[in-house]
C-alpha cells in the first residue's frame, strides 16, 4: 500500500465506524451531552497511532499553518468557542467518546463505562451488548493499517502520536 492508499483505507474506516455509531447516537440521544462545545473529553493526553495523524495532516494541515493550540490541559485542536478545528479528519477516539462503551478484558470479563456527563439515563448494565460501542475491533483494524503502512510505505515503526504535538507540528510548518 502506497500513502495515498493507507490514507484512503483511514478515511473508509473512519466512515464505517461513523455509519455504524449514528444509530447509537440515535438510541442515546436523551441522555447524551456531546456537542460543539462540551470538550470533557478532549483532554491532552490522547494520542493516536501514525496513520491517523497522517489523516489529519493531510486533510487539515493546511487550515492549522500559524494557529495558535488550546491551552493546555483541553486538546490541542479546540478553537476558543469549543469546536473541533480537525473535526472531519478526528481519529477513532474522538468518532466514539460519549457514548456506552464496552470492552472485553484478557480474562474474559465485560467492562462498560460512558462520560459522567452522559451518565443519566439507564444504567449500563441494562444495555443490550449492541446498545453500547464495542472497543477492539476497530483499535486492531487501526493497528493493522499501521503495520501495513510500515511494512511498504515507509512510515516510522507503530508509535503514538499526542494530538498536542501533531498540532505544534502541523502550526509550526512554514
Amino acid at each position: 500500500m502506497n500513502n495515498d492508499e493507507i490514507l484512503a483505507a483511514v478515511t473508509a474506516l473512519h466512515q464505517e465506524i461513523d455509519e455504524l455509531v449514528a444509530p447509537l447516537v440515535e438510541r442515546h440521544l436523551p441522555r447524551l451531552q456531546c456537542g460543539r462545545g462540551c470538550a470533557e473529553c478532549c483532554q491532552d493526553d490522547l494520542t493516536v497511532l501514525e496513520v491517523e495523524a497522517a489523516r489529519l495532516r493531510e486533510c487539515v494541515g493546511d487550515a492549522l499553518r500559524g494557529a495558535v493550540p488550546h491551552p493546555t490541559g483541553g486538546c490541542a485542536f479546540l478553537a476558543a468557542d469549543g469546536a473541533c478545528r480537525g473535526y472531519a479528519a478526528r481519529p477513532f477516539v474522538c468518532r466514539t467518546q460519549g457514548l456506552p462503551l464496552r470492552w472485553l478484558e484478557d480474562d474474559g470479563v465485560e467492562y462498560r463505562d460512558i462520560c459522567r456527563l452522559n451518565a443519566e439515563g439507564e444504567d449500563l448494565a441494562d444495555l443490550t451488548a449492541d446498545e453500547c460501542w464495542t472497543l477492539g475491533p476497530f483499535e486492531q483494524r487501526l493497528a493493522s493499517l499501521q503495520l501495513a503502512a510500515q511494512a511498504s510505505a515507509g512510515f516510522a515503526p507503530p508509535r503514538r502520536v499526542a494530538l498536542r504535538a501533531l498540532f505544534v507540528e502541523l502550526a509550526s510548518e512554514a
